[in-house]
């Protein structure tokens, strides 16, 4: 087995670990998150994947604030046993929310200068020949995992395009285990919305 196969290999057991966390909603999957590009960094350069190289990079820092974002960013106030407020508060997860519109133009503006900023640094410094592909995966993915770290129901459909784009662009690339991996990302980015606008609803309740 060859090094490339090996790396592609151990991406695809931690992602899948990754998968089972982030569909269950489960503060765990930034675990997964800091482990998974730390093996994709290697992959990804190996590969001639220069921005998605980089995206790893980010994928590490966006974890821990993501895992301070679920754990601490919502409060609600404590009580004793006789139902008295004072004691400090308890600080849970952050709860599943929908995307808020008023957020849709900016971010779809900070998208759209990433993409431009991130393929002008590939066609300029790097020999890769994807770069308008991986330019628009890696953009497209730094929204979705801030939505992610928000804890919004819509990243699932951010992220449902950029699976199916690099689904294509691992096999192309050739780096099947990754390729599958994405696949199946695919898929279940399909049930993981269902799944969390339905918790989101109860949530509102």
């Amino acid at each position: 087995m060859d090094y490339l196969s090996l790396l592609d290999i151990t991406g695809f057991v931690v992602g899948l670990f990754y998968l089972y966390f982030e569909y269950r909603a489960s503060i765990y999957l930034w675990i997964a998150s800091i482990i998974m590009p730390l093996v994709d960094m290697f992959l990804y350069y190996e590969a001639g994947l220069y921005a998605d190289f980089g995206m790893s990079v980010y994928y590490c820092l966006a974890a821990v604030y993501g895992w301070c974002a679920w754990k601490y960013s919502s409060k609600t106030p404590a009580h004793n046993g006789n139902g008295e407020a004072g004691i400090p508060e308890v600080k849970s997860e952050k709860p599943i929310t929908h995307f808020p519109l008023r957020r849709v133009l900016p971010v779809s503006c900070v998208f759209a200068v990433v993409w431009a900023l991130i393929y002008f640094i590939l066609v300029e410094f790097t020999d890769s020949n994807v770069p308008v592909t991986d330019s628009f995966t890696t953009a497209l993915s730094v929204i979705a995992m801030w939505a992610l770290a928000r804890k919004y129901v819509e990243q699932w459909l951010l992220w449902l395009v950029v699976d199916a784009v690099c689904t294509v662009l691992y096999v192309y690339k050739g780096i099947p285990f990754k390729a599958l991996i994405y696949g199946i990302y695919t898929l279940v980015a399909v049930a993981g919305y269902l799944k969390w606008k339905k918790m989101a609803a109860k949530a509102a309740r």
